[in-house]
């Protein structure tokens, strides 16, 4: 196969970590591989409770291409058990208990997109499911998997201390969480180990396991959490501050347009490959205006994760509707019946809400207050003014949501 060498792999491997457990033990590991010219075994874990990946996930999915690109074999794991359990790490209180049904739906959403991000041939990919070593485990092996454990050392998890001060309940089958994790490792005699910071202590977990077993523990490369859109808290779905990476070129684009700026040399760093020494030029305002570095952002994502021609038709897009207060050349029609409309027209609020342009009525109305939704180039400042729609009408909420209205 032929690897590059240990300081060259090291370069592109270390970009962007917040640690390394150790250094030096991945150098050894990436120097026997090449010797031997046999690939490293890099695992990741995704417990399935949402059906969507996130920008968020591609930060350690990402690291695990890398490792691909040089020649190692990504063996990712849908955490199909451990879902059952529910991952503690971050958590205040414990999660809900998912069904089979919910797991297996999510399990197969992620397949797809994780495409999206790795290399998906059998030679660079190798993808299992937990349940095919945890299933089998027997009360008795449970317990040997328990004893491998101090409550005390558990209770060292910020989660778990934060709540045990807060009198929140943890659960003992929360305990078993990194103990299952950890089995993981062993089950695969992994190499590396891929996480989030939430993850470390679940991820050395593994290391001692596998030390426990008479394996080689594995190296564990932690990747920092990725900020969400609004600047402030980790990205999650729950708190609307995401990008999916199956959002249409337009929203992807948008969204990262309206990331604060400060957020720009970490998701530089994290969601793209630009060099460290070109980002830190385009994130120094006297050199280059902020503006023109987030257009730059923006489009290393869309052709991440679309193309290159779908990230310059959103670039020209965003400049004929933000710089030249133009309208999209790709505005949708939205059929309406006159049924949905009435005789009489119909309230503004949900007249968004039909068009797809507010998530509710309620949500219309309060836009239509505050002045962002025109008609045709007419503001409404009525929220109470019943409307006639008509063949072909225009309605804008701000300046990127657009639909005209089709009637049938």
């Amino acid at each position: 196969m032929g690897f590059a060498s240990v300081d060259e792999q090291m370069a592109v491997l270390t970009r962007g970590c917040e640690h390394i457990y150790t250094e030096t033990e991945l150098r050894e590991k990436l120097a026997a591989s090449r010797a031997s010219d046999r690939p490293l075994r890099i695992k990741l874990g995704l417990d399935v409770t949402a059906p969507d990946i996130h920008l968020g996930h591609t930060v350690v999915l990402g690291k695990m291409r890398q490792f691909q690109d040089l020649g190692h074999r990504a063996v990712l794991i849908i955490g199909d058990y451990t879902t059952r359990v529910g991952d503690p790490s971050g958590r205040l209180k414990a999660r809900r208990v998912m069904s089979l049904e919910e797991i297996e739906a999510n399990a197969q959403t992620y397949f797809a997109q994780a495409g999206k991000i790795l290399h998906t041939s059998e030679d660079k990919l190798e993808i299992r499911r937990n349940s095919e070593w945890l299933e089998g485990l027997n009360l008795a092996d449970a317990l040997r998997l328990a004893g491998k454990m101090t409550v005390a050392r558990m209770l060292e998890r910020d989660s778990f201390e934060k709540r045990y001060k807060s009198g929140e309940p943890i659960y003992i089958h929360e305990l078993l969480y990194p103990l299952l994790q950890g089995h993981d490792s062993v089950a695969l005699e992994s190499d590396v180990e891929l996480g989030g910071t939430d993850q470390t202590f679940n991820v050395l977990v593994g290391r001692d396991l596998q030390s426990d077993a008479g394996q080689p523990p594995q190296a564990v490369v932690v990747m920092p959490i990725l900020v969400g859109t609004d600047g402030v808290e980790k990205m999650g779905k729950s708190l609307g501050n995401y990008i999916g990476v199956t959002e249409p070129p337009s929203e992807m684009f948008g969204k990262t347009m309206r990331i604060p700026d400060e957020l720009m040399p970490n998701w530089f760093e994290l969601l793209t490959t630009v060099s460290m020494s070109e980002v830190r030029t385009l994130c120094d305002a006297a050199k280059t205006h902020p503006r023109e570095a987030k257009v730059r952002l923006a489009r290393e994502i869309v052709t991440r994760f679309h193309d290159a021609a779908a990230a310059d038709h959103e670039a020209e897009m965003f400049d004929r509707v933000f710089r030249d207060g133009g309208l999209r050349d790709d505005i949708p029609d939205v059929s309406l019946s006159r049924s949905e409309i009435g005789d009489d027209g119909v309230m503004p609020g949900k007249l968004l809400k039909l068009l797809e342009l507010a998530p509710s009525a309620s949500e219309g109305g309060r836009l239509v207050k505050q002045g962002g939704v025109s008609i045709d180039d007419r503001k409404l400042s009525d929220p109470q003014g019943k409307i006639t729609p008509t063949d072909g009408m225009l309605v804008r909420v701000g300046k990127r949501r657009v639909a005209r209205i089709k009637l049938t």
